[in-house]
């Protein structure tokens, strides 16, 4: 059955890669969670997409420049008053670190995806750093670890030959399969473009069929897209709205 991860929690409803989101995507049953990290000036690992804080919180700077407790002074919340949901109480959410996330999850079976944003700064150390919080605070749930910076991913092996590694790519790659086997990927990370639409004889082109158990397609929200991916039987659905993803696929279990 194809899982369906939030992305970045629920992105659609609520502030991105917040303890908000992320309890708010849980609660609409989603089997995993994407969200991004970074490190900070101080060595601290915190879940934010940008390598700024400019469009996501009320504050400006780079992450690698501030320290945990600087960036913790900011709201990433009350730069999301678009989103219809949106609510006061929303100015109140910090940028969490990745430790807060883990112990947020702590009483759930749910899949994390960590992406390490890794391609534009290379943040030395990285890997070593989200292993130690995963281990600790992991409680033993599956983890995968993605980033469109392939040396991130095989360092990330080095310090854990057990890591379960996904590619993350925006293009098609030649020979898909040599790849997962080659780089011992669990899984490739697939932009939705390079999948949708497609034909049978395109997936054939492309290498896909027999692959679809190893890649998850992101950022999935139009309907129709979701039912396609469905059908085709991908490992996961990476939506902004999981809610939406999930009734969807209720649906389609009412009707095989």
């Amino acid at each position: 059955m194809t899982k369906i991860y939030g992305h970045r929690g629920a992105k659609g409803s609520y502030p991105e890669n917040t303890l908000l989101s992320f309890k708010k995507a849980i609660g609409q049953g989603v089997d995993g969670l994407e969200l991004d990290v970074h490190l900070t000036k101080d060595g601290e690992v915190v879940v934010i997409h940008d390598e700024t804080l400019d469009r996501t919180t009320n504050g400006t700077g780079w992450i690698k420049d501030l320290t945990l407790e600087e960036i913790k002074q900011v709201s990433a919340g009350s730069s999301f008053t678009h989103i219809p949901e949106y609510d006061e109480a929303w100015d109140l959410e910090r940028v969490p670190a990745l430790q807060e996330v883990l112990e947020l999850l702590a009483p759930y079976p749910t899949e994390l995806n960590i992406e390490l944003k890794t391609y534009v700064f290379a943040y030395k150390g990285i890997e070593e750093k989200v292993q130690s919080i995963v281990e600790q605070y992991g409680n033993g749930r599956k983890v995968v670890y993605s980033s469109f910076h392939l040396p991130s991913l095989l360092r990330m092996k080095k310090v854990n030959p057990g890591a379960n590694i996904a590619w993350l790519l925006n293009q098609e790659i030649s020979f898909p399969a040599d790849h997962i086997e080659t780089l011992g990927l669990e899984a490739l990370h697939l932009n939705k473009n390079i999948v949708l639409p497609r034909t049978e004889a395109a997936y054939r082109i492309m290498n896909l069929i027999g692959l679809y158990e190893n890649i998850r397609v992101w950022t999935v929200n139009d309907p129709d897209q979701i039912r396609q991916l469905l059908d085709l039987q991908v490992n996961a659905i990476i939506t902004d709205f999981p809610e939406t993803a999930i009734a969807l696929r209720d649906r389609k279990k009412t009707l095989v």
